[in-house]
């Protein structure tokens, strides 16, 4: 394993006025590209899985509980 860190690595250019300097692909994007729209039906799934799994953990809550 190296022991090279982040400092070792020169910038792709100059520093900005905070001292960053911008490595490439891993910076945010600040060129206006917008979000893709929202996928509902995977949205559902998830809340129907959180909900599910709440409802398994009530049961297995109730389950153990009784003496």
């Amino acid at each position: 394993m190296s022991d090279a860190t982040h400092d070792d690595h020169a910038p792709a250019h100059e520093p900005d006025d905070a001292g960053h300097g911008h490595d490439g692909p891993d910076e945010h994007d600040e060129h206006g590209s917008k979000l893709g729209s929202i996928d509902w039906a995977a949205w559902g799934a998830g809340a129907l899985g959180v909900g599910a799994g709440l409802a398994v953990a009530a049961c297995l809550y109730v389950a153990t509980s009784l003496t």
